[in-house]
């Protein structure tokens, strides 16, 4: 945590953990956010204030809509460790991938816009869900309606170009174009782009698909050479399955999240349904994520995975890896008293 936090922002800090709804959120970030001290050892958090205070009123003016005008058929509410949308052109596969990899109904047609309307459906990585949203196509660089609001919220975004396509390079650019215009900028997290306080980042990969069309290994070195220093594209089919078998750990990879399993005292780990937190996340996050009564009366917590030794008592600030059990001790005797 930097240094030099006031009182005061860290009492907005809780007045945020406690906000129940969107607007209550809003306000308390904009609150920390205006007492947040203004220095070089803050800027970082500055950055990632501003990104989640963006993707809130992102979220609450898609809710506003959605009162109004009825069915928003671009709001999906997110499910499993995270949500990717796949983006791409006419034709690039996207239905396909979507078909391949999860249990959702998708229309799989040789001719362009069969789909319509976002189709969400679940992938499998080892023991947790993903969530893989096809959405309707884009052509040229031209979002439907609502599109816009949805990249802006999703966890990350998959962009699929069209190997067989003459005009891959040209509907890569302009998807690039348009996300710019929108105020988006996707990147890949081995190249994280300088803060822009007026951008909604979105981490991203490019998916190369149709690799086993005739021209598509000379198409897709075209495609990393305009790519290049942003993205490595990926080669896939999602006909013949090249890359498949990859694509659930590299999409959560992509999220960078972590799975976290909890442990009763004096009883095994329950390694079935584990928590997924956000890399970086602490003991605290957890046990708020468990409850949110929990972070106030949280005594104790053992681990298992990656401390010293197992079952050590971490502090409630212990930053979390991938797959560690924690035990959390909570005492609840002052509440219920």
């Amino acid at each position: 945590m930097p240094a030099n936090l006031t009182p005061q922002y860290l009492k907005a800090e809780e007045q945020y953990k406690a906000a129940k709804t969107t607007g209550e959120k809003i306000a308390a970030l904009e609150n920390m956010i205006a007492l947040l001290p203004k220095h070089k050892g803050t800027e970082h958090l500055q950055a990632d204030l501003r990104r989640r205070l963006s993707k809130l009123k992102d979220e609450s003016e898609r809710e506003s809509r959605s009162k109004k005008g009825g069915f928003d058929p671009f709001r999906i509410p997110k499910q499993g460790a995270g949500q990717i949308i796949l983006l791409g052109p006419p034709n690039a596969g996207k239905s396909a991938l979507v078909g391949r990899l999860t249990k959702a109904h998708v229309v799989e047609t040789p001719f362009p816009f069969a789909t319509t309307v976002p189709v969400p459906g679940m992938v499998a990585f080892e023991d947790v869900q993903i969530q893989l949203v096809d959405l309707p196509s884009v052509q040229m660089g031209l979002f439907p309606p609502g599109l816009l609001g949805l990249i802006k919220s999703t966890d990350a975004v998959c962009l699929l170009a069209d190997l067989s396509a003459p005009e891959v390079l040209d509907e890569v650019e302009a998807l690039f174009k348009a996300l710019e215009e929108g105020k988006v900028r996707i990147f890949d997290r081995a190249r994280p782009p300088p803060p822009d306080l007026f951008l909604k980042d979105q981490p991203a990969m490019v998916l190369a698909n149709k690799i086993d069309a005739g021209g598509a290994e000379e198409a897709l070195a075209l495609l990393a050479e305009l790519l290049v220093e942003r993205f490595v594209p990926m080669p896939i089919s999602a006909v013949r399955g090249d890359g498949l078998a990859e694509l659930p750990r590299k999409f959560f990879e992509l999220l960078d999240r972590i799975r976290v399993y909890s442990k009763e005292p004096g009883k095994p780990p329950d390694l079935s349904s584990p928590f997924t937190l956000a890399r970086g996340e602490t003991v605290l996050d957890l046990a708020g994520r468990i409850h949110r009564d929990f972070p106030d009366h949280l005594r104790q917590a053992r681990l298992w995975g990656s401390a010293r030794f197992e079952g050590q008592a971490v502090p409630k600030e212990y930053v979390l890896k991938d797959k560690d059990v924690v035990e959390l001790s909570i005492d609840l005797s002052e509440r219920q008293g």
